[in-house]
């Protein structure tokens, strides 16, 4: 694909264009606007990464990673780690930290949960996606209100950092004749385990795995599995925005 041969630097200079591309519609969860990346809302959330090759990165997600009718995560996929991009990169994104490049693949319109790490999250599409975001400030009283939730969409190709202060979930597709495969990048040990705490303040009872707070709403599969139950309002789904 023809995407393989651009970097980040290429690819943020199409910035301008995919400006133009913001859908405004009405929905279920009533009015919510995609916007991009690239426009001057997403400094609170997150950042585009540039000057680092990503080719090699894109190609493995493209031709060995699957990308089901669902939802699949991998938290450390090997051939992601020995690609010829990834030793560097990942040096730079963690500053000199073990990291682990994992992805997130398939098909998804919903929110069903928010997560947050102690670290921000680096992620990189083959496709372009979406990204639906909140703040971990606006949590009140350990409940999040699903009406705070916005939308931002990543083009292919293009580094994204989401902030350790913003919380996030599966990616979702903008086309769903593509679906999406997503590079997800944490340090190393991130969502590979469970640890017990003493169960005293929120943040123990949203610990869902190793360096992974999760607040689902109640229609999430999550809530039996245990999760807390922390979104408030509609599970917001954007089926009828793309």
């Amino acid at each position: 694909m023809s995407c393989f041969t651009y970097n980040v630097c290429t690819l943020t200079e199409n910035a301008g264009n995919i400006k133009k591309h913001t859908n405004k519609k009405k929905s279920g969860v009533g009015k919510m606007e995609i916007k991009s990346i690239y426009d001057k809302e997403f400094k609170e959330y997150g950042r585009v990464v540039e000057g680092y090759s990503v080719a090699e990165i894109l190609k493995t997600l493209e031709n060995d990673t699957p990308c089901p009718d669902d939802v699949v995560y991998v938290a450390e996929e090997p051939k992601l780690m020995a690609t010829a991009d990834t030793k560097d990169l990942g040096t730079s994104l963690f500053g000199g930290m073990p990291f682990q490049f994992g992805y997130c693949n398939g098909h998804n319109t919903k929110m069903n949960c928010m997560e947050y790490h102690r670290d921000s999250e680096f992620n990189l599409g083959t496709e372009d996606f979406i990204l639906l975001l909140a703040k971990l400030s606006d949590i009140e009283d350990g409940k999040l209100d699903s009406s705070k939730v916005v939308a931002f969409k990543a083009p292919r190709g293009v580094l994204v950092e989401v902030y350790a202060s913003t919380l996030h979930y599966a990616p979702c597709h903008a086309d769903a004749s593509k679906g999406f495969r997503v590079l997800i990048a944490l340090p190393k040990g991130t969502n590979v385990g469970t640890t017990e705490t003493a169960g005293k303040n929120l943040d123990d009872r949203t610990l869902f795995a190793t360096n992974k707070w999760l607040l689902a709403h109640k229609d999430a599969s999550e809530i039996a599995d245990g999760a807390y139950e922390g979104i408030t309002g509609e599970n917001i789904d954007i089926a009828g925005l793309i």
